[in-house]
């Protein structure tokens, strides 16, 4: 049976835009609580909320910003990100996501690129300081006319400009928008090169949004935690258009992750869903007072951007009450979801896949070097195709073209197994897999294993370069609290009959942490280069 897949058509897509959907749920809702910004303890309903997006737009209409131009926001997540989202999304203004994490070299870039009239931005938060950051590259960035910085009376200043602008003004703007218009610019940081800004429609993220949370049986009763970054597709789109479609509420626990944050939040707000990656849950769960927290409202969430392993779902499920926790996989440039188990999958479809594929959606496993579809339970490279794709990468017609195919393919560059049930397993990127001597290896496969280690806490396997096998097995350890840190021969040992001996690690690191991305992600490409310069290889 070949390796392809086509999505339920029901739900149906919405066939409209974000500002349209945001006013039906508003005069649906109305009193109750729509957002909750924890670290002020500020709250708003959504009639509210309303009102403070509308002010926003009509200061943006103001200054003199028209459909299609582009609006950065480079900030932590606060209730003013939220606002800025919705603002630019009625009045059809790109609103172009700038990475926190972000310094001025790739701040001026993203900023010239994208062609930037206005920028929102934190005036400082941890080790950035984006006001300085702002001023060192005034002259490289020419075409930026206006930086509101939140928490200053630029912020009050653009919000007393809209009173100039009236309703009429405002609705006329927002019926102007069509949902296949572009409302967004997203930058996927690539291993090599500038990033590449991935375009998204009204069409694209709302519905993910949509079909995401309607995997999880959100409704609007419940009430979620989200502590992933909004610049993401995971806050912005998963979290914030999630709930703000089903008419759930927004929690914000703080403007960046922090394990006991989270749970505290979760626990005082009565929180019933939360999102993150696995090494959050990770960090959740392996705090020293995590019993302490009362996590019984908790029923749902997801955990995606990059492999689940075992313990750590068995964990959410078993011990935070997350019984209808899901696990979602895609890409910034597919909306980003296109794979997701559903509420009533058993455990193993829980943690051995990433699901299957999403409504409206198809999906098919190829041969990377013929594009072949290939049979179900052969490896090879995950594509995509749907309304979820990306309209292209902005100004980059070269990038797009070798991205999406002819026929409208989305190519991940990652690797997956298509099972005879049509769930599917990612097993690696194509760049992540280690060839040694000959043989295939996936980094997954052996992390999977290792995590099974009573001392381990979390395992990161790259590939270091080898005389004679071409490249070896390096696996990159972090231990568990107090425990002692494990040689290479004790963890050859604890692998020898487990795995075949080309998988067993020829070298092993103890790391305190792991480098990321602000997402979490782990940088896997900065593992190997750290690794091989620490082995001398």
């Amino acid at each position: 049976m070949k390796a392809y897949a086509k999505g339920e058509s029901e739900p149906k897509l919405l066939d409209e835009t974000i500002g349209a959907n945001f006013e039906r749920t508003v005069a649906r809702r109305g009193d109750a609580e729509a957002l909750v910004e924890a670290s002020t303890q500020r709250r708003w309903t959504w009639r509210q909320l309303d009102g403070e997006i509308n002010r926003l737009a009509k200061g943006m209409i103001a200054a003199g910003l028209n459909p299609g131009d582009r609006v950065g926001i480079w900030a932590p997540n606060c209730a003013e990100w939220v606002f800025t989202q919705y603002a630019t999304a009625k009045i059809g203004v790109i609103l172009v996501n700038v990475n926190p994490a972000y310094r001025t070299h790739e701040y001026a870039y993203a900023a010239n690129h994208s062609g930037l009239r206005m920028l929102v931005a934190a005036s400082e938060f941890k080790t950035s300081n984006y006001r300085a950051m702002v001023e060192q590259t005034r002259a490289e960035t020419p075409g930026l006319e206006r930086v509101v910085f939140l928490g200053t009376d630029d912020w009050q200043q653009l919000l007393d400009e809209g009173s100039s602008i009236d309703d009429a003004e405002l609705a006329a703007r927002l019926a102007a928008t069509r949902a296949e218009d572009p409302i967004n610019i997203q930058y996927t940081s690539g291993t090599t090169g500038y990033p590449k800004g991935a375009v998204l429609s009204h069409r694209n993220i709302l519905n993910n949004g949509h079909q995401v949370t309607g995997m999880i049986d959100l409704g609007e009763q419940d009430r979620l935690c989200i502590p992933v970054p909004f610049y993401h597709c995971f806050g912005m789109v998963m979290g914030n258009l999630g709930c703000t479609s089903r008419g759930a509420t927004m929690v914000i626990p703080a403007p960046g992750f922090d394990a006991e944050t989270t749970l505290r939040v979760v626990a005082e707000e009565r929180c019933t869903g939360l999102y993150g990656v696995p090494t959050m849950f990770i960090a959740m769960q392996n705090l020293p007072n995590f019993k302490e927290f009362d996590l019984s409202t908790l029923r749902t969430g997801i955990m995606a951007g990059s492999i689940c392993p075992v313990q750590v779902m068995r964990h959410c499920v078993e011990d935070m009450g997350m019984s209808a926790v899901s696990i979602a996989y895609g890409m910034t440039e597919t909306s980003p979801v296109s794979c997701q188990t559903r509420s009533d999958d058993d455990m193993e479809c829980r943690t051995a896949t990433i699901g299957r594929v999403h409504p409206h959606v198809e999906i098919k496993v190829v041969d990377p070097a013929t594009g072949a579809t290939l049979q179900r339970g052969e490896t090879g490279e995950y594509c995509t195709r749907g309304y979820s794709v990306m309209l292209g990468y902005w100004q980059d017609e070269e990038k797009t073209r070798a991205a999406i195919d002819p026929e409208g393919w989305m190519h991940t560059g990652d690797l997956a197994v298509m099972r005879e049930d049509g769930y599917c397993t990612i097993v690696g990127r194509i760049k992540d897999m280690i060839i040694r001597g000959g043989e295939n290896i996936y980094p997954a496969e052996i992390e999977e294993f290792l995590y099974q280690h009573p001392d381990i806490e979390d395992v990161q396997v790259v590939g270091v370069p080898d005389g004679k096998y071409g490249e070896a097995v390096c696996a990159c350890v972090r231990m568990k609290a107090g425990r002692e840190p494990l040689g290479v021969e004790a963890v050859r040992e604890y692998c020898s009959g487990q795995l075949a001996h080309f998988k067993i690690p020829a070298y092993v690191q103890i790391l305190e942490d792991f480098p990321v991305t602000v997402t979490g992600k782990i940088r896997k490409n900065q593992l190997r280069e750290d690794a091989a310069k620490l082995l001398q290889l």
